[in-house]
């Protein structure tokens, strides 16, 4: 136990899988209390205020979930980083993509909540293409390609990229927090809807 408590210590500070988790858990959170609002009239119409709040504290209790298995994920990632790398730039470095793959996630789901689709002549051109799957992958990775490599150049060539994230961690992790005492919430009454 305590070799594996090393292991993890040669590359993250107590206080840096802290504020590397917060970062996890806020887009998650941010996201989920969108749907949340964006759900709530039509469940209060379709049953009650009571089984909207039960919805909403469901969502919760899955987004603080998704956010301990994608911070799990996230720092076995940070043992592929450089290892003459600080604490600071890994945790900083994990937390831009974590940024990076979340804004992708928000995006493709919007997408298709707002049912946005390729034109009808596009979409026919790449059946007829032969391949269509790969022209599909092509068109996806010309997107998100760029989307992430850009950002992970500029962090690794600026001097103030640790910095600049280390701030955005900051501002966000308040509102991480107070996300955090949702989910808390939320358990409560989940707890209390199953046992009424």
């Amino acid at each position: 136990m305590k070799t594996f408590t090393n292991f993890i210590t040669s590359r993250y500070s107590r206080q840096g899988l802290w504020s590397l988790f917060l970062m996890c858990a806020f887009p998650l959170h941010f996201w989920t209390m969108i749907l949340v609002f964006r759900d709530m009239s039509w469940v209060i119409e379709r049953t009650n205020v009571w089984d909207a709040i039960g919805v909403g504290s469901y969502g919760m209790i899955f987004a603080f979930a998704e956010s301990v298995i994608i911070f799990l994920i996230v720092i076995l990632l940070g043992f592929l980083t450089p290892r003459p790398w600080g604490i600071d730039k890994r945790i900083a470095f994990l937390s831009l993509l974590v940024l990076i793959t979340a804004l992708w996630a928000m995006i493709s789901q919007l997408l298709f909540l707002w049912n946005v689709n390729l034109p009808e002549s596009a979409i026919r051109w790449i059946a007829r293409s032969g391949h269509p799957l790969w022209i599909l992958y092509f068109i996806s990775l010309a997107f998100v390609f760029p989307s992430v490599l850009l950002p992970v150049y500029w962090f690794i060539r600026s001097e103030k990229s640790v910095g600049f994230m280390r701030e955005l961690s900051e501002r966000l992790s308040v509102l991480a927090v107070f996300y955090l005492f949702f989910d808390l919430a939320g358990l409560v009454v989940v707890v209390i809807r199953n046992i009424s």
